[in-house]
Formats: structure tokens, sequence, C-alpha cells
């Protein structure tokens, strides 16, 4: 069973860059499909990008061209790299992951079974 727990989360004026890290615990993390979902006060978590452990990915449109999700399984550490971000960003951001073992790289919150505790990163204007 692999635990993660996130890191890098704070507060970035719009336009600015911010770097999250999820660290896994586990033997098993590099057979993990990995993702990041994102909660904002009052909405449902949301999908926001995920890879598999072959590092392929996938983005919500929202935020294509702006952040990159990508995993060093050497170190068990998953990161997400957040460029030009905007107050619309602000949430409290989750990892997740689950044994990447479907044809499809999961999207959907319920298809993961192991999440960190979650980091806030807010979006001044």
């Amino acid at each position: 069973q692999v635990q993660l727990v996130e890191s890098g989360g704070g507060l970035v004026e719009a336009g600015g860059s911010m770097r999250l890290s999820c660290a896994a615990s586990g033997r098993t993390f590099s057979r993990y499909a990995m993702a990041w979902f994102r909660q904002a006060p009052g909405n449902e978590r949301a999908f926001v990008a995920a890879i598999r452990w072959l590092g392929s990915s996938t983005y919500v449109d929202s935020v294509k061209g702006r952040f990159t999700i990508s995993r060093d399984n050497a170190k068990n550490t998953l990161y997400l790299q957040m460029n030009n971000l905007k107050p619309e960003d602000t949430a409290v951001y989750y990892c997740a992951g689950k044994l990447d073992t479907t044809i499809m790289l999961p999207t959907i919150q319920g298809s993961y079974d192991t999440w960190g505790q979650g980091t806030q990163v807010t979006v001044s204007s």
C-alpha cells in the first residue's frame, strides 16, 4: 500500500508559478497511475491531471499549456508544475494514486483508492 504526502503549496500572485510535490511511501509507486485533483471552497473535488507509470498524461482543459504533471519513480515522487497561475486555480490540491491496470487513464476521483491530505494553493489577483 502506498501512502501520499503533498507539499509545496502556498500563496502566489496571479501569473506566478508554483510546484507541488507528492511523496509516496511504499515499494509499488512505480506501478501506480497518479493524479492531481483540486477542491475550491464550495465546489466538489475536480480532476486536474493524471500520469501513467510509463509517463503518458492527460489534463483538464482549463490547465492545458499551464500545468505539467511529472513523476520521478526513483524518488517515489509526483510533481505538478503550475505556471501562469490564475485566481481561479485557488484550491486545496490533492494527489491520488491507484495501481495502473486500466486501459484508460482515470480522471474520476472514485477510480483512485489512495489519497494525500491536500495542500492549499492560493492565487491572489
